[in-house]
């Protein structure tokens, strides 16, 4: 089958080949046959080493398709099934599970160390225990969740990472309050998201803030009320919140430096929602007096935070009820021959979020 492989991490290009064949299909598991697969950045962050992943690995996690086959002891699934992916699946045992923050479950992480694919040449691994630029997957039963029929697969892929990671960044992890002032900073998929997560909780103001004019546009049709450039944020706090700096500030970029303007932005007992995934070496740094003195929140969102199954639901609704757009968030779509071309358009910015087709 085809598949897009990186070979050594820090490489800017996927070699696409159609040797790769998918393994570990078994008890438990479930072959899937990929139908629309996202690109996140995230993918980007784990090909140059920013996200720790064993190479060489197919990446991709944001995806959707049909259940070929499931083996033995799977419930609730068979063969015809429409699902997306969830790459962070709960175990409903460990610690965290029982105390009711299934999206901090460590099961799936521990999925990445174990391949996903061969090839003639060795083992080829899935990017987050899954890999989805690829034709065919296996992946544990609880990582392929049912849709409904009336969701397209480009939309559910959406939902299996950028969406559910933005809206639940604004309504489980911050729940913004209605009337508040929000300020996102970096507005590709996963900000776009956020920004109509906090619309839809009621934000009054909410201010976009991303170096891509075309990415500061389309902020603006997604519920932003005001975008600006990183050089006019300055600007943008004193007018619209006199000086005193924004309730919500969601840094959705992933660097230490966009955390601090971030922090600074945002008022005293206010609150700095911290969405990006960023580099283990790259460190976010306060001092002990500012942190005691102006009691600001400082609330990490992993997988935009809340029960991920619920979250999923919870899109779906809302998309249903044009409560938010998800269509219009596909501003490419590719077959998997064009993922190179896909790479670059998000490395500039041109993209929100292109949809992979197979």
């Amino acid at each position: 089958m085809r598949a897009a492989v990186l070979h050594e991490t820090g490489q800017d290009k996927l070699e696409v080949l159609d040797d790769v064949e998918a393994v570990g299909f078994g008890p438990g598991k479930v072959r899937l046959r990929i139908r629309a697969t996202g690109l996140c950045h995230s993918d980007l962050s784990a090909m140059n080493g920013v996200l720790p992943q064993p190479a060489p690995f197919v990446p991709g996690h944001e995806g959707a398709g049909e259940v070929l086959d499931v083996g033995d002891g799977v419930t609730g699934l068979s063969a015809g099934d429409r699902v997306l992916v969830c790459w962070l699946p709960a175990c409903g045992a460990c610690a965290s599970c029982k105390r009711g923050q299934t999206h901090l479950c460590l099961a799936g992480f521990m999925n990445a160390g174990t391949p996903n694919f061969k090839r003639p040449g060795g083992d080829v691994f899935g990017f987050a225990g899954t890999g989805t630029f690829t034709e065919e997957v296996v992946v544990g039963a609880d990582c392929a969740v049912p849709i409904p029929d009336d969701v397209p697969f480009e939309i559910a892929a959406l939902i299996g990472c950028g969406v559910t990671t933005g809206l639940g960044a604004a309504i489980n992890t911050a729940q913004v309050e209605a009337g508040s002032s929000v300020a996102v900073i970096g507005c590709g998929g996963v900000g776009i998201s956020a920004i109509q997560g906090a619309r839809v909780r009621g934000a009054a103001q909410i201010i976009a803030v991303d170096p891509v004019e075309s990415r500061r546009e389309a902020a603006l049709r997604f519920g932003a009320t005001e975008a600006v450039s990183p050089e006019a944020f300055a600007d943008a706090k004193a007018r619209v919140t006199a000086g005193e700096g924004f309730d919500y500030v969601f840094e959705v970029v992933g660097k230490s430096v966009t955390a601090r303007t971030a922090y600074e932005n945002t008022r005293r007992g206010g609150t700095l929602c911290v969405v990006g995934a960023g580099a283990m070496d790259d460190n976010f740094q306060v001092n002990m007096f500012e942190l005691f003195f102006d009691e600001k929140r400082i609330l990490p969102s992993m997988y935009g935070g809340g029960d991920v199954l619920r979250s999923y639901e919870r899109a779906i609704a809302l998309w249903r009820a044009g409560r938010i757009d998800l269509e219009s968030m596909i501003t490419h779509r590719v077959r998997l021959d064009g993922i190179n071309d896909a790479l670059d358009q998000m490395r500039t910015g041109e993209s929100l979020r292109t949809c992979i087709e197979l």
